[in-house]
């Protein structure tokens, strides 16, 4: 096929079915993913019994390492060659030892509490290495299925729209099914059972209907893709839009990590009733699900970039409408969906950043890495909710909660309003910021122009 050919193959519009295939494997993640940000803090001090501060150092700890394995695991995708893909094929290879380290971590046995310990940081870091090993070939994808910028957005947007489902479902079900099974472990490793079967079905479906054509464009460049491991990881460190991309995510998931931990504790303690945590999520989830199609025509229009700081400055907003009082439901409520319209904009096109940066990192070092490349904005997720989730586990031991307890001291309650209201606010400033040296979307069309002018000399 000659290079003409495969440019119009890879810039080709993306039917529906792949779309929507595409964003059920986002979906599957966040069955594991949301749970790990929003309960399993909460399950590990509340119904296992180990202490705030161990937990969060275990998380802290694995996050870091886990960085290693996202790096890795980018230059596994970029060699992996099969007549399925290179992305593909691990969605496939590994959705159910994945589903079944999603049981597992809820399946702690009664040894003791060292023995809790040891066995939680076992799963815990097994079901991280495994979820590098599917979510970086998963989100790979969106640089393969096509290299329009556009049609990349947009898959984006389809993407964050069933992570919001998968986020919703997590919320608002998973106390339901706990108490429907009888309440204790037991039930949580029934109800994470139904989650990792459905979540194996729909990785199955994202294998079946997406296809890989944007990587054809670049195969004949043989010197290229017999670059070393080396090459491609010095060439990251030369992409500065990778590097404020890879920033962008850590101070985006450090937010994610705070609120959706603090959430819970937030429901319980400050406004009286635990069972508002699913009412909370879906406040500041539903507006994306309801505005999601807002957000293509509205990044076409504005850009990512300006579209992200419209969202970051409507999300502080809420944080400060929720300062007015804490305790209040319904000012809470206003304020969290605030934050949720906010987080629009945001939710829609962070992962549509990295795809970008591919061609970025192509034209500035000549080496195209998509593996590499979105393996920093997996790591920057892990780290960010890492530390996030860290922060909940020490803040909450800082001020002296202890978990169980029908009333908590002063100290403790200061720092549940930390973590759902203070911390929040700091990340998005810092995500302001981050977002004012972003400036590729306006640099994109004439750089994606003189790459295509090289590959037809």
């Amino acid at each position: 096929m000659s290079q003409s050919g495969k440019s119009n193959q890879s810039n080709a519009k993306v039917g529906i079915t792949e779309k929507i295939g595409f964003g059920l494997g986002d979906l599957a993640t966040n069955l594991a993913w949301a749970s790990m940000s929003m309960f399993i803090v909460y399950f590990y001090t509340d119904v296992i019994g180990v202490a705030a501060g161990i937990i969060g150092t275990i998380i802290l700890c694995s996050r870091f390492l886990d960085g290693i394995s996202d790096i890795a695991m980018g230059g596994i995708v970029d060699k992996t060659k099969s007549k399925h893909g290179k992305a593909r094929p691990w969605v496939l290879w590994l959705s159910i030892p994945f589903a079944g380290l999603m049981v597992a971590l809820f399946a702690v046995p009664d040894v003791g509490t060292m023995g809790k310990v040891i066995y939680i940081a076992i799963t815990y870091n097994l079901l991280i290495l495994l979820y590098t090993a599917v979510v970086i070939p998963y989100g790979t994808l969106n640089t393969l299925i096509t290299s329009d910028q556009d049609e990349r957005g947009v898959l984006n947007v389809y993407r964050m729209f069933f992570a919001s489902i998968g986020v919703i479902v997590v919320s608002t079900l998973t106390l339901p099914v706990v108490n429907l099974f009888g309440g204790g472990q037991s039930a949580w490793i029934a109800g994470y059972s139904v989650f990792a079967v459905v979540a194996v079905i729909m990785y199955i479906i994202t294998f079946k209907t997406t296809k890989e054509r944007a990587s054809s464009i670049y195969q004949d460049n043989k010197e290229e893709n017999n670059d070393s491991f080396i090459v491609g990881f010095k060439a990251l460190f030369k992409n500065k839009y990778w590097v404020i991309t890879f920033f962008i995510f850590i101070a985006y998931y450090v937010n994610d990590a705070l609120y959706s931990g603090g959430t819970v504790y937030f429901a319980q303690y400050i406004l009286g009733d635990p069972l508002l945590v699913g009412t909370l999520t879906m406040s500041i989830y539903i507006p994306p699900l309801l505005l999601m199609p807002f957000v293509a025509p509205m990044i076409k229009k504005i850009g990512k970039r300006k579209s992200m700081m419209w969202g970051t400055g409507i999300f502080l907003l809420g944080s400060l409408v929720i300062l007015m009082d804490p305790t209040n439901l319904t000012v809470v409520m206003i304020g969290v969906i605030l934050r949720g319209i906010g987080r629009t904009p945001i939710f829609g096109s962070i992962f549509a950043l990295l795809p970008d940066t591919v061609e970025y990192g192509e034209w500035k070092t000549g080496v195209r890495r998509e593996g590499l490349v979105y393996s920093g904005g997996s790591m920057g997720t892990k780290v960010g909710v890492g530390i996030g989730s860290a922060f909940v586990g020490w803040i909450l031991g800082w001020g002296g909660y202890i978990g169980g307890q029908e009333m908590q001291a002063d100290s403790a309650l200061f720092a549940i309003n930390s973590l759902f209201i203070y911390l929040p606010i700091i990340t998005y400033v810092i995500l302001f910021v981050l977002l004012y040296f972003y400036k590729l979307d306006k640099e994109y069309p004439k750089i994606f122009k003189e790459l295509q002018m090289r590959k037809t000399i």
